[in-house]
């Protein structure tokens, strides 16, 4: 009896450890999930921000365009790493590169970020542009990179598939033509035209047809007489 109660609260302590487990899970996942929503929201609404000053002229018009432009590379350039990861593992190392690379985005971003909102002297911002435009176009330089190498893989790969598919399809359609059997491409098979007949060498009941004007019966000797069964002199 005292067996089956320990029996009964271990299973009682092990359901309620595994309920917990996942109800950890669950809510971590929750939370991942509004995060990852609450990024998307708050990144639109930056972007709708910049867009809207970036049509401004003047320096922090130009810091705008410079960041939505930085934005578009790394996003483009993220978007074409992830998708080829998936079936290509050589690019897994590019994706670590790109991580480190858009550390240096993330820092060149808030430095123009608050260069465009708390910064009120004009003039310092028109100073620090030229300097954080190369910065930006080094950093861009180099997603691009990544991006058009992992485009050209990704071609590559598809144009060598189809190449190889290709031949296999003419193989097989070569194949699936080979209808006609070998015996009927032999030269004088029974029925093929042009084929020599049996009639003109053989007589009724398979006897030889004697020609007219033929030797049939003659030899060296002379003239076999049939009838008396020895042979005459030839005259």
């Amino acid at each position: 009896m005292e067996f089956v109660i320990g029996l009964l609260a271990l299973l009682f302590v092990l359901f309620t450890v595994l309920g917990a487990i996942a109800a950890v899970k669950t809510a971590r996942a929750v939370k991942r999930g509004v995060e990852r929503a609450g990024d998307q929201v708050r990144r639109t609404v930056e972007d709708t921000t910049l867009r809207a000053r970036g049509a401004q002229p003047g320096p922090v018009g130009e810091l705008a365009r410079v960041r939505l432009e930085l934005r578009a590379s790394l996003d483009g350039t993220r978007r074409a790493l992830e998708a080829g990861s998936s079936h290509d593992a050589s690019l897994s190392e590019a994706l670590g590169l790109f991580e480190r690379l858009q550390e240096h985005a993330r820092q060149l971003d808030g430095e123009l970020r608050l260069l465009m909102e708390r910064e009120p002297d004009r003039a310092r911002v028109a100073a620090r542009l030229p300097e954080a435009r190369e910065r930006a176009e080094r950093i861009k330089a180099s997603a691009d990179s990544l991006r058009f190498a992992a485009q050209d893989r990704a071609r590559r790969h598809s144009e060598d598939e189809l190449a190889a598919l290709s031949e296999q399809i003419e193989l097989e359609a070569g194949a699936l033509r080979h209808w006609v059997t070998p015996d009927a491409e032999l030269p004088g098979a029974s029925g093929a035209p042009g084929a020599p007949g049996v009639e003109g060498r053989t007589g009724t009941a398979g006897q030889r047809a004697v020609e007219p004007g033929s030797n049939f019966g003659t030899t060296d000797f002379g003239t076999t007489d049939f009838r008396k069964g020895r042979p005459q002199s030839a005259s």
